[in-house]
C-alpha cells in the first residue's frame, strides 16, 4: 500500500511510528522508577540502562541521516520496530544486568532507525510544521493512556510488565509501518541538486546551532524527567499524589502540539525558540528545589509540554532551512544525544549531591540552549510551501 502523509492511513502510520519512537519522552520517569523500585537498581545503574537505549538511538539516527535519500523509509521503519519489539519481549525475562544493557542498546538502535525514517519523511512533506504538530498531538494522547494505565499495572503485576508494554507498542508500530507508511511528498532530489546523495552540499550553519540547542533542551528534559517520580517520592509525597501529577502531565501534553499548529503563522518561531529553553530550565529548578507539593505539581504538569511546543517550532523552521530531509532525519539524534546523557548524568548528580543539583545543572545547560537558539533566523530564506491538502 503506497500512501501519502496527506491521506489518513499514511498520517496514522506516522503517528503510531512517532509515538513508538518517542516512548522515552513519555515513559522515562516510570522507566527509571520501575528499574529502581522493582529491579532494585541504584539511580546510576537505572540511568545507565535508559542511557544505553538512547545512545543506541543516537547512533542509529546519525548513521541513517547521512543515507536517508538512498533508503526506503517504509521498510527501515518496519524492520527497526520489529527488532525493538523482540528486544523488549526478551527483557520481560529474568536477566543479568549486562544482558539488560545489551538489549536496551539494541532496542534503542532499532527504534532509532525507525524514528529517523519517520522524521525524515515528515520533513519532506509540504508543511513539516503542521505534520510534526499532528504526530505530536498523537503523542499527547498516547501519554495520557500510558500514564493512566501503566504505572498502576506495574505496581500490581511487577516490573516486567513495563517491558511487555514497550514490546507491544513497538510491534504495533511495525505493523502500522508495513501496512501504511507513506512515501515522502516532496520529490527525491536529482543529481546535482541539494540533498542528493552525491551533491556536495552542507547543512546551513544556523541549522547546526538549532541542532545543538534542541540537544541541550533534550538533556534538560531527560535529566529532570527521569527523576520526576523519584523526587516526588523522596519528598514524602504519596504514590497517589505522584501518579496524579503524571496523569495531569499527560493531559496537558495533549495541548502543546495542537497549539503549535494553530500558532504557526502567528508566533515567530525564533521568539518561541528563545523563550522555550529559559522556561524549561526554570521549571526544572522548581521541580527539583520546591519545598511544597503544589509548586512541584504545577511545574511538573507543564514541564514536558514546553519541550513539545518548542520542538515543533524548531522542527518546522529547520526543515525549511534544510529541505532535503537529511537534518530532520537526525531529529532522534538531536533529542537523544542529550536524552542519552540525561538519565546517567542525573543519576550521578542525585547520588553525589541530591536532587537540588539537577535544578542547578538545568539552569546552566538551559543557558547553552538559549545561546544556540538565538542564532536561528526569524524566518527561512525561502517561503513556506503552501499546504496542498
Amino acid at each position: 500500500m503506497n500512501t501519502r502523509t496527506t491521506r489518513a492511513p499514511g498520517l496514522v502510520a506516522l503517528m503510531v511510528a512517532h509515538c513508538a519512537g518517542m516512548v522515552d519522552l513519555i515513559a522515562l520517569p516510570v522507566w527509571i522508577g520501575t528499574l529502581v523500585q522493582h529491579y532494585r537498581l541504584d539511580p546510576q545503574q537505572a540511568g545507565a540502562l535508559a542511557t544505553s537505549f538512547l545512545a543506541g538511538a543516537v547512533l542509529a539516527s546519525i548513521t541513517l541521516a547521512t543515507r536517508f535519500q538512498r533508503l526506503s523509509p517504509r521498510w527501515v521503519a518496519t524492520g527497526g520496530y520489529a527488532v525493538s519489539a523482540l528486544c523488549f519481549a526478551w527483557l520481560t525475562q529474568p536477566l543479568p544486568y549486562g544482558a539488560m544493557v545489551a538489549l536496551h542498546a539494541l532496542g534503542g538502535l532499532s527504534a532509532g532507525l525507525s524514528l529517523s525514517a519517520t522524521h525524515g519523511t515528515i520533513a519532506r512533506s509540504h508543511n513539516p510544521h503542521r505534520r510534526f504538530a499532528l504526530v505530536g498531538v498523537a503523542l499527547g494522547v498516547f501519554a495520557v493512556a500510558f500514564m493512566a494505565v501503566v504505572p498502576g499495572w506495574i505496581a500490581m503485576h511487577g516490573g516486567p510488565r513495563l517491558f511487555a508494554v514497550f514490546s507491544a507498542v513497538m510491534a504495533l508500530a511495525a505493523v502500522a509501518c508495513a501496512l501504511a507508511f507513506p512515501a515522502p511528498e516532496l520529490a527525491r532530489p536529482q543529481a546535482g541538486e541539494p540533498g542528493h546523495p552525491t551533491a556536495n552540499t552542507r547543512i546551513p550553519a544556523p541549522v547546526w546551532f538549532g541542532i545543538i540547542g534542541v540537544s541541550a533542551m533534550a538533556l534538560v528534559q531527560s535529566m529532570t524527567f527521569s527523576f520526576l517520580e523519584l523526587v516526588g517520592h523522596g519528598r514524602g509525597y504519596s504514590a497517589a499524589q505522584v501518579t496524579g501529577v503524571l496523569v495531569v502531565l499527560g493531559l496537558v501534553n495533549l495541548l502543546p502540539a495542537g497549539l503549535a499548529a494553530l500558532l504557526q503563522q502567528r508566533w515567530p518561531a525564533r521568539r518561541v525558540l528563545i523563550a522555550g529553553p529559559l522556561l524549561q530550565a526554570l521549571l526544572a529548578a522548581v521541580i527539583m528545589g520546591a519545598p511544597h507539593f503544589m509548586a512541584y505539581a504545577l511545574a511538573a504538569s507543564v514541564f514536558a509540554a514546553v519541550m513539545i511546543f518548542t520542538h515543533t517550532f524548531a522542527f518546522g523552521l529547520m526543515a525549511q532551512l534544510e529541505p532535503s530531509g537529511r537534518a530532520m532525519a537526525a531529529t532522534p539524534a538531536m533529542l537523544m544525544v542529550g536524552a542519552a546523557l540525561g538519565p546517567v548524568l542525573g543519576g550521578t548528580l542525585v547520588k553525589a549531591a541530591g536532587y537540588t543539583s539537577l535544578g542547578v545543572a538545568a539552569l546552566l545547560i538551559g543557558a547553552v540552549a538559549l545561546a544556540c537558539m538565538s542564532r536561528l533566523p526569524t524566518t527561512p530564506s525561502s517561503p513556506l510551501t503552501p499546504e496542498t491538502a
